[in-house]
């Protein structure tokens, strides 16, 4: 058998390291996932405040560290000025028997010949060995630092400034060193202070975001519990509003604006049911009755239960349509055939039609408007509430089209009782008939009116009760209007 080549050994390689990575990528989201929300925050919290104590203490440390460094070495390079000045106005001797008098326990200095060999110390200890190998020309400073003991004064780190005068024609250098190393075991302890505290801190951070978390996820809670306890039969309960103004105040109100729709739905769905149970109870008990009847019935008398039977029936089958209809709008599932459908020659048709049929008296004044639709949806519409008009009206029914603001607009006026303001709206419910129309209706199923609405609101119009002239029921109908095949 081959041996796999090099190549071969790196794909297989990084096929192996892409899997694992993969695998523990996975891990990880798992493990997100069960720990929560509550976990993760509190893992976030702590991770971004670890992070945050990191970086600003190691920032403060090299911020104390540099300010240390700056402090020490112009204080050292003051004190070699200051001894290059007294080189420049005294003579030699006299400046190291001052030095000598004057020897500060915070720094040192060193004098040294053109030769480097200390002319001057201010500690014995450094009488022989020069502090740093530093040699700048006149004028010049340069710092090092160096590890200096020395018997009675501090030891460890020392910042050194050298500089160089030039006193008849010979060449000093200066030596200046500042002790640096209590600054830094000052400094020490403060990282200390925080690696010690750090623990201490990430633990008070975990505790206070796990309770205030908690706290704000027990309003969750409290909304999921009621919310699964709310059924079909409670339907009255709401969730607990917060006092505060929070996304958990909005999610509360969400949930029970949402109740509340799902409330007017359960009790608009229920009343459809029980009206449509009524209305259908008529024709079927009708033709119930009708055919345990010509069961027995002579020839004569099983024909005129047949009419019956076949009236009832038709009456059924619309019922049915109409109760379709409305069911397919209510699920925003009506199908609409859209095309250009010229609205003069719809009324145009019903004008002809009530005037064969009806002993009203029809007038109409229609202009050309055409809109984008489904003819046939739109011409039931519009037949729905012409009927209504003429159904109620005394004498005449008037029909007008025109256009208003990029709307097609048709009112549909009678000379029959108006309809009282608080009805305006619910004449447009399904099974809704007033106690006037009631006994004036000839067995509507009373789906026309919402019929019109669900189907001019799914063309993007609407149908609505309005203000009419004096002595006049307007029902007013608006779609878009079309120019030139485009809806507007």
């Amino acid at each position: 058998m081959s041996r796999p080549t090099d190549r071969a050994r790196t794909v297989i390689g990084a096929r192996r390291v892409v899997a694992t990575t993969g695998a523990l990528g996975r891990r990880l989201v798992d493990t997100s996932a069960r720990i929560g929300v509550r976990g993760r925050s509190v893992v976030v919290a702590v991770a971004v405040v670890f992070v945050a104590l990191l970086v600003g203490g190691a920032a403060l440390m090299v911020t104390l560290e540099k300010d240390v460094q700056k402090t020490a070495e112009a204080t050292a390079e003051a004190r070699a000025s200051e001894v290059v000045a007294q080189l420049g106005t005294e003579a030699l001797d006299a400046t190291v028997r001052t030095l000598s008098d004057r020897t500060r326990t915070s720094s040192v200095v060193q004098i040294l010949d053109a030769e480097g060999r200390v002319v001057l110390a201010t500690s014995s200890d450094l009488a022989t060995t020069p502090v740093s190998s530093q040699r700048p020309d006149p004028g010049q400073y340069r710092s090092s630092e160096a590890d200096i003991d020395i018997e009675h004064g501090a030891g460890g780190d020392w910042k050194v400034v050298a500089t160089a005068t030039e006193i008849e024609d010979t060449t000093y250098y200066v030596l200046a060193a500042v002790p640096i190393g209590g600054q830094r075991e000052t400094i020490q302890t403060v990282g200390l202070f925080l690696l010690a505290g750090t623990p201490l801190l990430l633990g008070a951070v975990a505790v206070a975001v796990w309770m205030l978390v908690g706290q704000a996820l027990q309003s969750v809670e409290r909304i999921r519990t009621t919310v699964a306890d709310i059924d079909a039969h409670r339907l009255t309960q709401r969730v607990p509003v917060p006092p505060t103004t929070d996304e958990i105040a909005a999610l509360a109100t969400t949930m029970n604006v949402m109740l509340d729709r799902l409330q007017a739905a359960d009790r608009s769905q229920r009343a459809f049911v029980s009206d449509a149970s009524h209305e259908l109870r008529s024709p079927l008990a009708t033709l119930t009755t009708a055919g345990e009847l010509a069961v027995t019935a002579g020839p004569d008398r099983q024909a005129a239960l047949l009419s019956t039977m076949n009236l009832e029936i038709a009456r059924l089958r619309v019922l049915v349509e109409n109760l379709m209809i409305l069911a397919r709008a209510d699920a925003q599932d009506l199908a609409l055939l859209r095309g250009e459908v010229d609205l003069d020659d719809l009324l145009a048709d019903e004008v002809r039609r009530v005037r064969l049929t009806d002993t009203v008296t029809v007038a109409a004044e229609i202009a050309p408007v055409r809109v984008i639709g489904d003819r046939q949806r739109l011409g039931q519409a519009i037949r729905n509430v012409i009927d209504n008009a003429t159904r109620h009206a005394r004498s005449t029914v008037r029909l007008t089209l025109g256009v208003r603001d990029h709307e097609a607009v048709v009112w549909i006026d009678n000379d029959g009782p108006t309809v009282p303001q608080h009805d305006w709206d619910r004449i447009f419910e399904r099974f809704v008939r007033l106690d006037e129309a009631r006994a004036r209706d000839d067995g509507g199923s009373g789906l026309g009116l919402a019929i019109t609405r669900a189907t001019l609101r799914a063309h993007g119009g609407d149908a609505a009760v309005v203000d009419g002239p004096p002595g006049w029921c307007r029902f007013e109908l608006r779609l878009p209007r079309s120019e030139d095949g485009v809806l507007r």
